[in-house]
C-alpha cells in the first residue's frame, strides 16, 4: 500500500478543499439508479463490491484521506462490507483485498462472507487495511434518498455507498445506490465523472 501525500499549498483545489475542510465542513450524499440488467447472470453483491471499488481505484477524488500522516491519496483501495446474520437479524462488518481479476476476488470474499456469515460481533475479522472504504447493502428497500451522517470532527474524506432493492423498469433491472462523499475533495463533477464509469464498467462486466 502506498500512500502519496499531496502538497497542499501547490494543489489546485487548496482554496475549495480549505473552505470545506475548515470553513463550511460540507458532506453531501446523491442516490442514483443503475442500469445493473447485464448482472442478471452474477450474484449481485459481491459483483457490485468489485465493480464499486474498481471504480473508486480508477478515480483519486475517492482515495483522498486525512490520516496521521496528512492529506493524501492511496494508491489502491479495498471494501469494507456489510454480512447479514439471518438467524439474529444483526450484520457484520468484514472487508476482503481487491483483485482486479474478478474471479480471484470472489473466492476471498466467499471465504470472507462464509466465515462471517454468522458471526454476532459488528467487526470479526482482524486487520482492517487503512486503505479501505465503506459498503453496504438494504436489499428490503427501495430508496429515491439516503443519507448517512458521520459524527467525527468532519475529516472523514473517503466515500460511503449504500445500495437498495433493485426493481424493474421498462425492461430494465435498476439498483439505487446513495453515494457519500466530502465536498473537500469531492464535487459534483466527481460524483458524476464516478457514476458514468461505474456504469460502463457493469455494462463491460464478465
Amino acid at each position: 500500500m502506498a500512500f502519496r501525500l499531496i502538497d497542499i499549498e501547490n494543489w489546485e483545489r487548496k482554496e475549495f478543499y480549505e473552505h470545506f475542510i475548515n470553513q463550511v465542513v460540507c458532506t453531501y450524499s446523491v442516490v442514483v439508479n443503475l442500469d445493473i440488467t447485464n448482472l442478471k447472470n452474477h450474484r449481485l453483491y459481491p459483483a457490485m463490491i468489485w465493480l464499486l471499488t474498481k471504480t473508486v481505484n480508477d478515480i483519486p477524488e475517492f482515495r483522498t484521506s486525512l490520516t496521521s500522516e496528512g492529506l493524501g491519496i492511496y494508491d489502491e483501495m479495498h471494501p469494507m462490507y456489510t454480512v447479514f446474520n439471518k438467524e439474529n437479524k444483526n450484520f457484520s462488518g468484514i472487508w476482503s483485498y481487491f483483485s482486479e481479476d474478478y474471479d480471484a476476488f470472489l473466492k476471498d470474499y466467499e471465504v470472507d462472507a462464509e466465515k462471517y456469515r454468522t458471526s454476532t460481533c459488528y467487526a470479526p475479522k482482524d486487520g482492517t487495511p487503512s486503505n479501505s472504504f465503506n459498503i453496504s447493502m438494504v436489499p428490503w428497500l427501495e430508496f429515491t434518498g439516503c443519507n448517512i451522517n458521520v459524527f467525527d470532527d468532519g475529516h472523514f474524506l473517503l466515500p460511503i455507498f449504500t445500495m437498495g432493492k433493485y426493481f424493474e423498469q421498462e425492461g430494465k433491472r435498476m439498483l439505487p445506490l446513495a453515494i457519500q462523499v466530502h465536498h473537500a475533495v469531492c464535487d459534483g463533477y466527481h460524483v458524476g465523472l464516478f457514476v458514468e464509469k461505474l456504469q460502463k464498467h457493469i455494462d463491460h462486466f464478465g
